[in-house]
């Protein structure tokens, strides 16, 4: 399961989202997730559904790596369907044996969050799948730029949140081989109740959190010697600029947003 999380990965590649401009995809990816929120109906949902699809096989990520990002989250989908099964009521009754009642609204309200959920893990992770650290860093500062009037230190913020970002992937090769290494010394973290599970867990979360100190550090250390100063009066290697492909995904984002809320205003919202 460790090995699943691929969260902060970058998938090489020459596809037509690898091209566009950074600032535009980090700004789209923000603007259908808040769209994804405004879906009230199956008929929206599935536009959100076919575009996530698309933005897939147009990104040329590997369908096994797209899964994989979505496999650590299987038990919050099955949790979460649970939920909305049993606790949600109304419409016809399916199936009602003692406390246990199904309803159509249920189903469909389980059915529906799933698939929002699915969509927006799917759209989200293609931003990183199809954008370096570097540039993604680049494009999180020029978003901000804004909040520089406020005192607001753009560039260190942007650095913060893509070096969290980025380190996302090292945490987890870190863990899975403290893990193998103290399975190799006879420690058993997959038996047990939770309280004995959760008590193996102590002889690998201090050394990650020594592991991750430690790697802190040595990064510190290195931008200090290379007299790193923060974004006053840095250059960039690469100029972003707007390309045509950036404009059409502009104008399929507001698009899909003006069918989405069409959709929502002559069809019976699910939740």
């Amino acid at each position: 399961m460790i090995r699943d999380i691929t969260i902060g990965q970058y998938y090489p590649g020459k596809s037509l989202l690898h091209k566009m401009d950074p600032r535009m995809k980090l700004i789209l990816t923000f603007a259908i997730i808040i769209v994804i929120f405004l879906c009230k109906n199956f008929f929206s949902l599935g536009i959100i559904a076919v575009t996530a699809v698309l933005a897939a096989i147009l990104s040329r990520v590997p369908l096994k790596m797209i899964l994989k990002s979505l496999k650590p989250i299987v038990i919050i989908l099955i949790f979460t369907a649970v939920l909305n099964i049993f606790y949600t009521q109304g419409g016809d009754t399916w199936f009602e044996w003692k406390f246990i009642k199904l309803t159509e609204k249920g189903v469909f309200t389980a059915i529906f969050t799933m698939v929002r959920i699915v969509s927006l893990v799917t759209i989200s992770s293609l931003l990183t799948y199809t954008t370096t650290p570097t540039m993604l860093t680049d494009a999180i500062e020029r978003v901000l730029s804004p909040l520089k009037i406020f005192k607001i230190k753009v560039h260190t913020l942007a650095m913060m949140m893509t070096l969290a970002l980025r380190f996302i992937p090292t945490l987890i090769e870190e863990i899975d081989r403290i893990m193998n290494a103290q399975k190799a010394r006879g420690a058993d973290l997959e038996t047990g109740g939770i309280i004995q599970r959760a008590k193996a867990l102590v002889p690998i979360f201090i050394p990650l959190m020594v592991s991750s100190f430690r790697r802190a550090y040595e990064l510190a250390f290195a931008m200090t010697c290379r007299c790193y100063t923060g974004g006053e009066g840095r250059t960039r290697m690469k100029q972003m600029k707007l390309k045509i492909i950036d404009f059409f995904a502009l104008v399929a984002c507001i698009a899909i947003t003006a069918g989405i809320i069409v959709l929502n205003h002559f069809f019976e919202a699910v939740i």
